[in-house]
C-alpha cells in the first residue's frame, strides 16, 4: 500500500471529525452553541435560530457565511464563541502521534474554524506539534470550503504542488475541489447526513474508517518497504 504514497510530500488534513473520530462529539458542543449564538444576535427564540442556523449551513458552507452575508456579522465575535467548548474528555491519540511523526514531509490542517480551535485540539490530542501551518477560516478571508478559491489560495500560499499532495476530509463535498486542483483525497466518513454528500464520484480516491489505525498501518508498511 505505502508503494501508492511514496511520492506524497504533502499531508493535508481538515480538523473535525477528521483527525478525531466523530463519536467524541465536539460537533454537537459546537452546534448548541451555533444555536445559542445565532439566537442571542437574531434575538429570535432558539428553535428558530436552530433553524437559521441549518439553513446557512446547507445554502453558504458554513452558519458564519450566512450571518455574514445576510446580517453583517463580525466573525470573530463567532469564532471565539462558537470554539469556546469543553475538549477535556478527548485522549491523546498516540496511534496517530507515532504515524505522523513517521510520515515524511509536510504536515497542514486545513479547516473551516479558527486556528486557536485549530491549536486546542490538536494540543489535546498531543500531536500539534507536527503541524507546520494551520491553514484556517480567518486566512481563508472567511470564504469557507468546499469555495475552489481556497484550496487554490492555500496551496499558493503555502507553495504546495497539489499532483504531490494528499488531504483527508470527513465530508464528502469538500474533496471535489481538491480533485479538481489534481490532489489525492481521502474520505473518512461518519454517520451525519452532510458527511455523505456528494460521496459518489471519482473525486474520492480513498476511503478510510479510522485515521489512527490507517495511517499506523500505512507508515509500518512503508518502515518495512
Amino acid at each position: 500500500m505505502w508503494s501508492h504514497f511514496s511520492d506524497i510530500d504533502v499531508w493535508i488534513f481538515d480538523l473535525d471529525n477528521t483527525l478525531y473520530p466523530s463519536h467524541c462529539d465536539l460537533f454537537s458542543q459546537m452546534d448548541v452553541r451555533m444555536g445559542e449564538f445565532v439566537s442571542s444576535y437574531l434575538q429570535i427564540e432558539y428553535d428558530e435560530a436552530k433553524a437559521i442556523q441549518k439553513k446557512y449551513f446547507a445554502e453558504y458552507g458554513t452558519t458564519l457565511k450566512g450571518l455574514m452575508t445576510n446580517h453583517g456579522l463580525d466573525p470573530k465575535e463567532y469564532l471565539h464563541f462558537v470554539h469556546d467548548i469543553d475538549v477535556s474528555h478527548i485522549k491523546p491519540d498516540e496511534k496517530l502521534n507515532t504515524a505522523l511523526g513517521k510520515l515524511e514531509g509536510r504536515k497542514i490542517i486545513f479547516t473551516n474554524a479558527s486556528e486557536a480551535h485549530a491549536q486546542n485540539v490538536s494540543t489535546q490530542l498531543g500531536i500539534d506539534h507536527h503541524f507546520e501551518a494551520v491553514f484556517d477560516i480567518y486566512q481563508c478571508d472567511f470564504i469557507p470550503k468546499p469555495d475552489l478559491s481556497v484550496y487554490k489560495k492555500m496551496l499558493k500560499e503555502l507553495d504546495i504542488d497539489p499532483k504531490r499532495s494528499i488531504f483527508f476530509e470527513d465530508m464528502a463535498k469538500n474533496l471535489v475541489p481538491a480533485h479538481e486542483l489534481g490532489m489525492r483525497t481521502v474520505w473518512i466518513p461518519n454517520t451525519a447526513q452532510w458527511s455523505h454528500e456528494q460521496s459518489s464520484g471519482n473525486h474520492i480516491n480513498h476511503v478510510v474508517e479510522d485515521l489512527s489505525d490507517w495511517l499506523f498501518e500505512l507508515t509500518s508498511q512503508a518502515l518495512e518497504d
